[in-house]
């Protein structure tokens, strides 16, 4: 059995998953990063390190590049090539596609009715700071990130309009949403195989408008209700991932999930529940494989 990690050398999570999978497969530890591999049409070879992705029994894909951006569509078209001649993937290209842009997560999340926070997508800089007066506090937030990076919060001010025209000049398509009082804490639901694992909270440690680990948040073990593991449920459901996590907040207006994660956290697994995450996820494909 061959099973390839396609992910970042270097990279906590991708060098777990790499290790877990040779140690249970016995073979040659197989970490690639897609910026290396070369696919060939009409052929459907994918060479890199001088292995031929289309040979693999299995790919595992844990991390598509270093920083989210448009670029990662087109190495996610390259593995789809790949699951369309006949190689297992996981998550499927196709599946993290849907999740990779938070406005095409958000609409899935829109049009199968889970809830989440007022929110704004426009390019007109007017509509943008109506907005932001209506919802008297708002977070702008990149298409392509994570962990709150390129993330701002905004509040009625008399440089608001010079602050949006700037940022629109660098995000031609704005998304803006109302800040939400996330108590201190928000929660990581997790999803292997679309079965409950798990959910651990994000706890704020300072004064940062986020519950980020790089910002200063830290893991913790939480036991939610099954009325929100059954939301959290529906709301991965809608993307047929093989790991992930949605990120859920309790509030005072109710349950709201901000998204439904592409990849999935290892390290909130292991810290706040001791749960490893790579040896389950290696556990998981194997037996699909077979």
């Amino acid at each position: 059995m061959k099973i390839g990690v396609i992910g970042l050398k270097g990279a906590w999570s991708s060098e777990q998953l790499a290790d877990a999978v040779s140690q249970k497969t016995g073979q040659d530890r197989m970490l690639f990063e897609m910026k290396d591999v070369r696919l060939d049409l009409p052929s459907g070879k994918a060479v890199v390190d001088g292995v031929n992705l289309a040979e693999l029994d299995a790919i595992i894909i844990k991390k598509i590049g270093k920083q989210y951006s448009p670029d990662l569509l087109d190495r996610l078209e390259m593995l789809r090539m790949l699951e369309g001649r006949g190689v297992k993937i996981f998550s499927s290209p196709y599946s993290i596609l849907r999740v990779l842009d938070r406005l095409t997560c958000t609409i899935s999340l829109q049009l199968g009715d889970i809830p989440m926070p007022p929110t704004t997508i426009t390019e007109d800089v007017d509509h943008a700071l109506a907005a932001v007066d209506e919802y008297g506090e708002a977070v702008f937030k990149p298409l392509y990130s994570t962990k709150a990076r390129g993330m701002f919060v905004l509040k009625p001010n008399p440089q608001a309009r010079e602050t949006i025209e700037k940022y629109s000049k660098k995000y031609k398509t704005m998304y803006i949403q109302k800040t939400i009082d996330l108590k201190d804490s928000d929660l990581g639901i997790v999803f292997l195989g679309g079965k409950y694992v798990t959910t651990y909270a994000r706890c704020k440690t300072n004064n940062a408008w986020n519950t980020t680990t790089i910002n200063g948040g830290k893991y913790a073990p939480f036991d939610p209700p099954q009325e929100i593991i059954k939301l959290a449920h529906k709301a991965q459901s809608l993307f047929n991932l093989d790991f992930t996590c949605v990120d859920v907040a309790l509030t005072d207006d109710g349950p709201f999930i901000f998204e439904v994660s592409a990849f999935g956290g290892f390290r909130g697994l292991l810290d706040a529940r001791g749960i490893d995450a790579a040896s389950m996820y290696a556990d998981y494909v194997i037996k699909k494989v077979k």
